[in-house]
């Protein structure tokens, strides 16, 4: 009894051990994601690729800018999509520490500053506009329409929206705001959040009426409103500080630990062709908006919708099994 209980001891410890053998664990890439749309959506197009087209187990890790960074360094996240390079303080010390490698831009035709909707410049035949400041193209020009954008509060004043409390551009925008002589005519309003100047634009564009605000691209707003960015003098770093000149634009980088290159040099090559556009990332994201899609969803239509994008990215098997996956 004792050698038979023995013998079914070993036979259960045999295929034990030769099930793990045949399990193959699967490879995971971990993606950060630092909370804002335009990160989420990336993070959603490189997943299905790395799912459907290398086996990879996507996964994503949630924090701050600067606590994703750490995880970056430290190896707990394998892949930054969207790294605001400029936004990132210990940037380029971690890079030549060799803690991070850069693998490419993403996009680096970001723009932010003071826009107007194109129908407050050239009207819009189609919902009987008639243009209402056919001469305004730079911030400076506001100085003549104070009356056009009225401040509801304030009505002998015109109405900037600003940036959004608590963002360092916020400051920029209200020296800007002085450096102009707009302050004369103009009332420098913080709107508060995301959502409350989201919802200005938004409310003023559907019912055709002049607006004036700070903006960015690449946002769901930009990719759904026609806006115009008025012109400033070229971006010049001391004078942006004081409000005197254009916003850069800060190229927005995909990013990995330095050790991730090695161990997926593949995925790797993929990341190093992923190259997008603010237009194609705003386009997208207003999509989303419209249809109330997930980023997921989002994904599998921009791949579709891109579908030539496949075929720079990855080589044609890899975009064989990806089309197949759509």
């Amino acid at each position: 009894m004792h050698r038979r209980m023995g013998l079914y001891a070993i036979i259960f410890l045999l295929s034990v051990l030769l099930s793990g053998c045949g399990t193959k664990q699967a490879r995971t890439v971990t993606f950060a994601d630092t909370g804002w749309d335009s990160v989420k959506f990336h993070n959603a197009v490189a997943s299905l690729i790395a799912e459907k087209a290398y086996d990879l187990k996507p996964e994503t890790m949630n924090g701050s800018t600067p606590i994703m960074q750490a995880a970056l360094v430290r190896g707990d996240v394998d892949v930054h999509m969207e790294l605001w390079t400029d936004n990132v303080a210990s940037y380029e010390a971690d890079k030549a520490a060799g803690g991070i490698v850069d693998l490419g831009i993403n996009f680096d035709d970001n723009r932010q500053g003071f826009y107007v909707p194109r129908y407050v410049i050239e009207g819009d035949p189609a919902r009987n506009i008639a243009p209402m400041a056919p001469d305004l193209r730079t911030v400076a020009d506001l100085e003549r329409y104070a009356g056009l954008f009225a401040d509801e509060e304030e009505p002998s004043k015109g109405r900037i929206y600003g940036a959004i409390p608590g963002w360092s551009i916020d400051e920029v925008m209200f020296r800007k705001v002085r450096h102009y002589g707009l302050d004369r005519k103009y009332r420098y309003f913080r709107p508060g959040s995301e959502a409350t100047l989201n919802t200005a634009f938004m409310t003023a564009y559907e019912k055709g009426l002049p607006i004036v605000g700070y903006n960015w691209e690449p946002t769901w707003l930009s990719g759904k409103l026609d806006l115009v960015l008025l012109e400033e003098p070229p971006y010049e770093k001391g004078a942006f500080e004081k409000g005197q000149t254009a916003a850069p634009s800060v190229p927005v980088k995909v990013v990995a630990n330095r050790r991730f290159p090695e161990r997926e040099p593949e995925f790797t090559a993929f990341l190093e062709k992923y190259h997008t556009s603010s237009a194609l990332t705003a386009k997208a994201l207003a999509y989303m908006a419209d249809q109330k899609a997930s980023y997921e969803e989002t994904a599998r239509w921009f791949l579709k919708t891109h579908a030539d994008l496949l075929d720079q990215w990855l080589p044609e098997e890899r975009a064989r099994r990806v089309r197949q996956a759509l």
